[in-house]
């Protein structure tokens, strides 16, 4: 069966504004090395914002010529406007753009896709920035991009090393839930997607590129810089104040592929180190109290810190939006665990009234792999749900 006949399982957007220069040959460029490459159906969207040149009537061809191809066409201009309008409607299950003069190196682009389509990775994005990438370019451009990337890294801490690349993707899914946060419709569009989808714990993954620069590129340079600083200074501003909604965000989105498995991982280094410190607590405490005592006042320092740590690292929810109900759901859960472990000492000095201390952090070693699991199923289930 023709690809062109099947649902695409990749929609690259190629947004242009007045690139009639270029449009053909880069269009028929990428859709020979798609059709050579990639073995799965594919979609090119051509999204035309606002062109004022003759790119309309060539993209209107190409979505005739090419069966791979369609053709958007928007009233108004702005990068991030035309891929949120081509990610809206698309029906592929992951969404990539790239730059119409391809200066990506079009090598890059299964290794893009692949960890999103086998669900390993939510986001992904090509770097200029790391070991393994080649890049020609201007110094102009470098210094500009070098000082960008280091003052996002230094003000809002971001894990991800080149922002600007015009060479991402995304699982579709995710999208649905990020694109309604985006506010920006212009250059800094690709900054706050990626912003936002760390602050939410989403995980992306990172392509070092080859790169040579179009010297005949028309972006102007301040006015992109001028607009990317006030796109920083807004999140910035919205994440001191808490105005994003990013735990709600993560709650609200399903379960994404291997994310279960990922989030279990964290759960039990979380559980690891408490179970730990409940134990050393219990040894520290009993000799000045009795075993229940100890072992309920260990079990309750512990309950808060793990609660803590699991709503940040396991669950990936930040900020304080929802914190005092879930730490008040964490205390249910915190008695239901003191219950049994309490059970379990009270059965060891029914059975053996003078243990030794050693018996009685083996017993309650037990009794918290048993707390482990049902914690692990009431914070999932109950305590962090929305």
């Amino acid at each position: 069966m023709p690809k062109h006949h099947r649902d695409p399982v990749l929609d690259v957007v190629v947004p242009v504004f007045n690139e009639a220069r270029v449009l053909e040959p880069s269009v028929r460029r990428l859709h020979a090395h798609l059709h050579q490459t990639f073995p799965y159906p594919f979609r090119i969207t051509i999204a035309d914002n606002a062109s004022t040149d003759s790119t309309p009537q060539i993209a209107a061809r190409l979505a005739a010529e090419l069966p791979e191809a369609q053709w958007l066409r928007l009233d108004d201009k702005g990068r991030g406007r035309a891929l949120r309008a081509a990610w809206s409607h698309s029906p592929a299950p992951v969404l990539a753009y790239m730059d119409v003069d391809l200066s990506t190196e079009l090598a890059a682009l299964l290794p893009l896709v692949a960890p999103l389509i086998s669900g390993h990775s939510d986001l992904a994005i090509g770097t200029r920035l790391a070991p393994g990438s080649t890049v020609v370019r201007g110094p102009q451009r470098e210094i500009t991009s070098r000082c960008y990337n280091a003052l996002l890294r230094s003000i809002l801490a971001v894990g991800f090393s080149d922002a600007q690349c015009g060479f991402k993707a995304v699982r579709r899914d995710v999208a649905e839930r990020l694109l309604p946060l985006v506010q920006d419709s212009e250059w800094f569009f690709d900054t706050e997607l990626l912003l936002i989808a760390e602050r939410c714990g989403l995980r992306i993954h990172e392509v070092p590129v080859d790169w040579v620069d179009d010297a005949d590129s028309r972006v102007d340079i301040l006015a992109t810089a001028l607009g990317d600083l006030r796109g920083i200074a807004r999140i910035g501003g919205a994440l001191a104040r808490g105005a994003l909604p990013l735990a709600t965000l993560v709650r609200a989105g399903a379960e994404t592929p291997g994310g279960l498995v990922t989030r279990l991982g964290r759960f039990a280094a979380v559980g690891t180190v408490s179970t730990l410190g409940h134990l050393v607590l219990y040894a520290a405490l009993r000799p000045a109290a009795e075993a229940q005592g100890a072992n309920a006042l260990a079990l309750l320092v512990c309950a808060v810190l793990n609660t803590a740590a699991n709503r940040r690292l396991a669950f990936g929810l930040r900020g304080r939006e929802g914190a005092v109900r879930h730490q008040g759901r964490g205390l249910v859960v915190f008695l239901i665990g003191l219950a049994l472990s309490g059970a379990s000492l009270a059965v060891l000095h029914h059975a053996a009234p003078s243990p030794a201390h050693r018996t009685e952090l083996l017993v309650l070693l037990v009794a918290d792999l048993a707390v482990t699991l049902l914690r692990f199923l009431l914070l999932r289930a109950w305590v962090f749900r929305a």
